[in-house]
């Protein structure tokens, strides 16, 4: 891999861990038209952001380069 495809990778990995408002609201929305009601869909991304947090999933996926 070169560097500059792992400076992109890597931005996208961050763009992922630090989701916007904007992104949060619409997800939430998105959940709500599949169905769950308005508390269940806030629970469910609360607790994907839990998950998210507490196994570090994509610090485990990126790429050092030396």
């Amino acid at each position: 891999m070169r560097h500059s495809e792992n400076i992109v990778q890597t931005s996208e990995w961050d763009a992922m861990e630090n989701p916007t408002e904007e992104e949060i609201i619409c997800l939430w929305r998105s959940l709500q038209s599949g169905g769950l009601t308005g508390e269940e869909a806030w629970h469910a991304i609360v607790t994907g952001i839990a998950l998210d947090m507490a196994f570090a999933r994509s610090k485990n996926l990126r790429r050092v380069v030396h």
